[in-house]
């Protein structure tokens, strides 16, 4: 009993040490996208300031594919000591797991949740070819051409799927969903008119929404944004019933010390209240939002998976 106590007292040593200690060396910082989606963006506008408050590299690395669950599932696996952490959104921690069926992590028992970054409205937007200029003209579109209409996201079972779901549940339409495997080259498809509606990230598509080359039609929340003040919300739009925002957090793989958690917070809570990192968001209509702590950001998460499987089980949308 004394040889078992005797150990644990060393491991509990080796960790505090560790935690003492970090970082001394660069950080990992997995997207499960390919670059150009809103992750990937928002990861490489945050790795200054982050650089900043931790005093080491953020090297941002990307594993897109199957709607950011290979990702999820690589950092799940990673060493818990604090050098892979991960942005992610509701799509990847929430929406798979309770829609993919292959999915085989969970969010609760394999992760550590750190802090939520980011909180911004998705926008509805168009090739400007489709004869339509508003939200009811796009429903009109669609129930007058039902399952011609095809859709991008940025996988099976992320938060553009389930936005756009539950759009064509509330709505009472049938728009195709064709998947891609991130967010930038979503937006691609409609530009090119392989697809012509998108329900995407404000970083990814409001660019092109600004120079003409994709029409916006309204932000998914109720109201307008104050951050895209051009585009009404649903209520305005016609929708009234509908309203979504898509937020992105830092994870890391359980297990890791509590004070390297802290330190990553810390860090993060400092780096968000850089002013040209605010700008930059700001300028593609997202938010820079921090978790009064790590406990109430896995508060935030539970709730949040409950809203969400209520929201799929009552709209009746279909992932397959």
């Amino acid at each position: 009993m004394k040889n078992v106590v005797a150990l644990l007292a060393l491991a509990g040593g080796c960790a505090s040490a560790l935690a003492q200690g970090y970082p001394n060396k660069p950080i990992r910082l997995v997207v499960g996208f390919a670059p150009g989606g809103a992750a990937d963006i928002i990861s490489r506008a945050m790795s200054d300031p982050l650089t900043r408050a931790l005093g080491q590299g953020i090297i941002v690395d990307n594993k897109p594919g199957a709607g950011s669950s290979l990702a999820v599932d690589f950092v799940a696996k990673a060493t818990p000591d604090g050098y892979t952490i991960m942005i992610a959104s509701q799509s990847g921690m929430i929406v798979n797991p309770l829609v993919n069926k292959s999915v085989t992590y969970d969010t609760q028992r394999d992760f550590t949740a750190i802090t939520q970054v980011t909180s911004s409205p998705l926008v509805v937007a168009v090739n400007p070819s489709l004869p339509v200029n508003s939200i009811r003209e796009l429903i009109a579109e669609a129930k007058k051409n039902p399952g011609k209409l095809n859709f991008s996201t940025s996988g099976n079972g992320s938060l553009p799927h389930l936005a756009t779901a539950l759009f064509d549940a509330l709505a009472g339409i049938d728009m195709v969903h064709i998947p891609y495997k991130s967010g930038g080259l979503s937006v691609q498809s409609v530009l090119a008119g392989d697809t012509q509606v998108t329900f995407a990230t404000a970083p990814s598509v409001m660019p092109l929404v600004q120079a003409g080359r994709l029409r916006g039609l309204a932000v998914t929340t109720r109201g307008r944004s104050a951050l895209i003040a051009s585009l009404p919300g649903m209520e305005e739009a016609g929708l009234a019933n509908y309203n979504l925002s898509i937020w992105y957090g830092f994870f890391a793989p359980a297990g890791v010390p509590p004070n390297i958690v802290k330190r990553v917070f810390d860090a993060t809570v400092q780096a968000l209240k850089d002013a040209r990192l605010k700008e930059v968001l700001a300028r593609d209509g997202t938010e820079a939002v921090a978790s009064r702590s790590p406990e109430d950001f896995a508060a935030f998460l539970r709730e949040e998976a409950s809203v969400i499987a209520r929201v799929i089980r009552e709209s009746g949308a279909k992932f397959e």
